[in-house]
């Protein structure tokens, strides 16, 4: 077999976590004699999705942040909770200026190597990984793999799943109309029946904004079922009747307690939506995933195992409780997101959504959340 099909490292999916550990990768010379391959049969260019996430201080992602933002609302049908986000700020990042900027950082490296082809199947033998692409058979020593396990989709009955599925439009308004200064987190007033569903909203000027209509079920709903949502928001509650639609995006992402990390191994790590890396309760992944590749790097040149200690348990049972509420009261969920942030300060929200909180704010974020429904979950759960 030539050298050019065995790679010290092999990344399965150029998504999110793909990009972010290749280029990790390329930030550290500790790693400039590895070879790189990252397998996807997309190019990556199209402004697939749009990514959210809060951080203190200016980023890597700084240059290509589309918007953001030091405050932002939640309304529901009994309060509006005005938050003034400092010292966090909200960011957003457009997919395709995160794929370019990716594809650009990397092309610099004569290290890595992009090969546009579909990966049919990954084997492990004692000492390295197979890789059998539409067109080609790969090895490397290490694979690091973003497909989500057949397993999940066969036992996802077994486990507290819950979907989070949005559809969003991009809308232009011939009129100033939005706030910039702030976004709508979450807006309860609209809902689909007795379900977790909430609307979204990012301003990107006073003409611009994504409105997105988003469902917490087990259930998935019609494409139309969103675009009527979404209309009736913008006309009752945005008042806005004269608009353009220039982009729309559309997603699921599984909410789960799934064992991901069971299908870690010697040779093979999982990463990204395939590795259990969404937080479970939230469906937030961007800056999740830039800890765990930071982690990744620290365990190789530390030669141990990569997914070495990448979770921290006491959180997946904090987010098992809370899906197992979603789960079996969905129409709980305003109750509990309006007691989140009435009850603690949004920097502790965001502490303990990073899975940064102290012991005491998680009790406070407990107690706030006291009730039958979570004595219930939490013994369960257990």
């Amino acid at each position: 077999m030539t050298n050019d099909t065995h790679f010290d490292y092999i990344i399965i999916g150029n998504g999110l976590s793909g990009l972010q550990l290749a280029l990790k990768f390329a930030s550290d010379s500790f790693f400039n004699d590895k070879q790189i391959a990252l397998i996807d049969p997309s190019e990556k260019n199209s402004n697939d999705k749009t990514w959210s996430f809060w951080e203190t201080h200016p980023s890597p992602w700084d240059a290509i942040v589309h918007k953001s933002w030091q405050h932002a609302t939640i309304k529901t049908s009994k309060k509006t909770i005005a938050l003034n986000l400092e010292p966090y700020t909200y960011k957003t990042i457009r997919a395709i200026d995160f794929y370019n900027h990716a594809k650009t950082q990397l092309n610099q490296h004569k290290n890595i190597h992009f090969i546009i082809e579909e990966v049919e199947f990954a084997e492990e033998t004692s000492s390295q990984v197979l890789v059998k692409t539409d067109k080609h058979i790969y090895t490397a020593l290490h694979v690091f793999d973003s497909r989500i396990p057949e397993a999940f989709l066969k036992t996802v009955s077994t486990y507290t799943t819950i979907k989070q599925h949005f559809k969003g439009w991009i809308i232009k308004t011939d009129v100033p109309t939005f706030n910039i200064d702030a976004i709508v987190m979450m807006d309860y007033r609209l809902k689909d029946g007795e379900q977790t569903t909430f609307t979204y909203v990012l301003p990107f000027s006073e003409t611009e904004a994504l409105v997105e209509f988003t469902y917490f079920t087990e259930n998935m709903v019609n494409d139309t079922v969103y675009d009527h949502f979404i209309k009736k928001y913008i006309e009752n509650f945005l008042k806005i009747d004269t608009y353009t639609i220039t982009e729309t995006e559309k997603g699921m992402i599984p909410m789960t307690n799934f064992p991901f990390k069971d299908f870690n191994t010697k040779h093979t790590t999982k990463i990204g939506t395939g590795g259990g890396w969404v937080k479970g309760s939230t469906g937030y992944s961007f800056k999740h995933t830039e800890k765990k590749v930071a982690l990744i790097l620290a365990n190789l040149k530390a030669n141990k195992n990569p997914s070495h200690q990448l979770f921290k348990g006491k959180f997946k049972f904090y987010d098992t409780v809370f899906l197992k509420v979603l789960k079996d009261e969905n129409d709980k969920g305003e109750w509990i997101f309006q007691q989140f942030y009435d009850k603690n300060s949004i920097q502790t929200m965001f502490r303990f959504l990073d899975e940064e909180s102290t012991f005491l704010e998680e009790l406070k974020i407990m107690w706030s959340l006291f009730s039958w429904t979570f004595i219930k979950a939490f013994f369960k759960t257990l």
